[in-house]
């Protein structure tokens, strides 16, 4: 079983070996840069960070037998702001007609284009090789544990969520160049590595926005916040006195998968997720043991969830 948290100081050196894996502006290969995200996320989970349009938080997934941190994503609250605004390039086609030869030409254009109070944005997500894939889908937690949160707290974010998707790379893994053909082809595609979350998203509500971002071409995929379908059935319950049976089977209607989380007024450990099957009663849920010890939950405690199919 995995369990996703608030990520911590004594995290740093996973979270950078995590960093070399994607080494992006939102999770770079730089120990200093690092450590002033994990110190930003801690005070904005605590709200240390007044403006809440100014927080970022990041989970990270831990595998509990080992303890070991083996994935990391995260939020910020708001992209785009006067001081750093969110840039990026619109695509669409520009037609000419010349009279000369009679012929229509048809030019993929791209503008560039600003955006001072941008939307919410998810990015982040990566998870060690090794514990890629498999029944728990460590990747698919770490991605709709975002979406938990937000519907967690909907007045700390933005009525628009974005993802800025990873491009086709070269073997370097760098990005190629601008307006060369081998570029413009691959305009709005995503790489082999990408095309998994593209699909995971666009089954949730995300559609392309027709925009790119300026330096590496990836695409932009955006959706209305409340429609996102794990926000829009967000439910939340308090933790019944009776566990569900561990070996209980999901039942249309009755029992079934979730993302759980459990948040704490003060302490280390200020939020918590595990996936596992629920059982609603009315205004209580029921948990497996081992998912409810995960948690670190108590009977009546109040538990947010959204499902995880």
């Amino acid at each position: 079983m995995y369990v996703i948290r608030d990520v911590q100081r004594s995290d740093l050196a996973a979270l950078q070996k995590l960093a070399r894996e994607l080494n992006t502006v939102n999770l770079p290969d730089d120990e200093r840069e690092l450590l002033r995200i994990i110190d930003w996320s801690a005070r904005s989970f605590d709200a240390r960070v007044k403006n809440p349009f100014q927080r970022e938080y990041v989970f990270v997934l831990e595998e509990l037998r080992s303890e070991r941190v083996v994935g990391a994503s995260l939020i910020i609250a708001q992209h785009g702001t006067r001081d750093a605004p969110h840039v990026f390039f619109d695509v669409y086609e520009k037609e000419h007609y010349s009279a000369n030869v009679d012929r229509h030409f048809r030019h993929r254009v791209l503008s560039i284009g600003y955006n001072f109070d941008g939307p919410t944005e998810i990015g982040g997500l990566v998870v060690d090789p090794g514990y890629r894939g498999g029944p728990e889908k460590p990747g698919k937690q770490l991605s709709y544990v975002r979406f938990l949160y937000i519907a967690m707290h909907a007045s700390r974010f933005r009525e628009r969520v974005l993802v800025e998707l990873l491009p086709k790379l070269e073997e370097d893994r760098r990005s190629p160049t601008l307006f060369t053909q081998k570029i413009q082809d691959a305009i709005g595609e995503v790489g082999p590595e990408t095309a998994g979350a593209r699909q995971m998203l666009t089954r949730i509500g995300f559609r392309y926005d027709e925009r790119i971002d300026p330096f590496d071409g990836g695409p932009h995929y955006s959706a209305a916040t409340r429609d996102v379908e794990p926000i829009r059935r967000y439910r939340r319950a308090r933790l019944s006195d009776e566990d569900l049976a561990a070996d209980a089977e999901p039942a249309p209607g009755d029992i079934e998968a979730r993302l759980i989380g459990l948040e704490r007024a003060q302490g280390r450990n200020r939020f918590r997720a595990v996936r596992a099957l629920c059982e609603f009663r009315d205004a209580e849920v029921r948990l497996p043991p081992a998912a409810r010890e995960a948690l670190g939950a108590r009977p009546g405690d109040r538990l947010h969830t959204i499902p995880f199919e």
